[in-house]
């Protein structure tokens, strides 16, 4: 009788121990599982490291034009809308981007060449003693000396190349052609992963809504909406607005007879994505009209190009940029400059992206537990 009394407790104990057997098991099952992810993660963003800018890129282009894209898509046939609409917004960025970088090397080319003909000139001739170094205080005698006895002959540029080690030269060549070569690279792999993002758009987004609510729940989801618009708005923001203001300032360029137009005006236009940069390209070009064409023309630049510069950064930029995310302007202008001393030009995306998920973070930890969904909501303008 007693032996059957302690048999159920025996069974119960050779469970319990079954039990913490398959815990265990399981447990550690889970950590090798984690473990190995990991570890492929870390291998493969070490196999990728080289090509992870142009991956971003890619993917923030994709999201930018991804309203655009979807409105056109909505108007073909399923068949040119999923094989020819990829190619052909894959092509419209290729250009603009191939046209934007070969009217800058064309216009250098262009300027090198005029430098060129005037070294040729001047090294037959020599290169005369300007007026104003006559006239400087203090060291214009001895300057006006060391110029005529270097410059002011011919074959001055003879015997100052006979006296530079000019090895440095090659080695720069040879770097600035690999250069070339490996940012030719990333261009094409930025545009061949965009035409892949553009055709299976649809499923990757929802790959990565199910995997973020496995991850982190419904709060991951609303941190993905969030950096999308903050990409819409960062693009609408930045990208949209320097292009008008390029364009604006551009026009006066012209009109003032400034020496290349075109080039000053995309100069303005890169500068103008970098917030307070603008001022400093418009300044340029005023002090060279200052020297070409006289005060009134380089006076018109400067008060047009600041007068647009103003408008555009204080009353577009910031409603465009923090309009769309609810992201005070502080945080967006933090983003961008962060963003832009850490991973350069691509940092203007990434940087306000990364304060908007931040920023949703501290809204959904800071919020009442009934009002975590008033936080941020883009589900509503997405459906509509």
């Amino acid at each position: 009788m007693e032996a059957d009394r302690k048999l159920p407790e025996v069974r119960e104990k050779e469970d319990a121990h079954r039990l913490g057997t398959i815990e265990a098991l399981s447990w550690r099952a889970t950590v090798a599982r984690l473990f190995l992810s990991a570890a492929l993660v870390v291998l493969g963003l070490y196999l990728l490291a080289n090509y992870l800018r142009a991956l971003a890129w890619a993917l923030v282009l994709a999201v930018a034009l991804w309203p655009l894209y979807d409105q056109v898509r909505g108007k073909l046939s399923p068949r040119a809308g999923k094989n020819i609409l990829p190619v052909f917004f894959t092509a419209v960025v290729g250009l603009a981007v191939f046209i934007s970088v070969a009217t800058l090397v064309v216009d250098l080319a262009c300027e090198l060449r005029d430098l060129i003909d005037y070294g040729r000139q001047a090294e037959r001739s020599g290169i005369a003693t300007p007026d104003f170094i006559t006239h400087l205080p203090y060291v214009g005698e001895w300057v006006t000396n060391w110029w005529r006895e270097h410059l002011s002959h011919a074959g001055w540029a003879k015997e100052l190349i006979a006296k530079v080690n000019t090895s440095w030269l090659r080695e720069l060549g040879a770097n600035l052609g690999a250069n070339v070569l490996h940012r030719g690279i990333i261009f094409g792999v930025s545009l061949l992963t965009l035409f892949f993002l553009f055709r299976h758009g649809e499923s990757i987004s929802a790959q990565c809504r199910t995997a973020s609510q496995k991850l982190f729940g419904e709060q991951g989801e609303r941190v993905a909406l969030q950096m999308a618009a903050s990409v819409h708005g960062t693009v609408a923001g930045l990208a949209f607005v320097a292009i008008g203001e390029g364009v604006l300032i551009g026009v006066v360029y012209f009109f003032t007879k400034l020496p290349h137009p075109i080039l000053f005006a995309m100069a303005t236009t890169v500068a103008a994505m970098i917030l307070f940069a603008a001022g400093i390209a418009v300044g340029v070009a005023a002090i060279i009209l200052l020297g070409v064409e006289g005060l009134g023309p380089a006076i018109i630049v400067a008060l047009a190009g600041f007068a647009v510069i103003f408008l555009a950064d204080h009353f577009v930029r910031p409603r465009l940029i923090g309009g769309t995310t609810k992201l005070p302007f502080l945080w967006v202008l933090l983003g961008i400059l962060g963003g832009i001393e850490r991973f350069q030009l691509l940092g203007l995306f990434l940087g306000p992206e990364i304060m908007a998920a931040l920023t949703l973070l501290w809204r959904e930890l800071a919020a009442p537990a009934t009002d975590r969904n008033s936080s941020f909501d883009l589900s509503s303008r997405s459906n509509s």
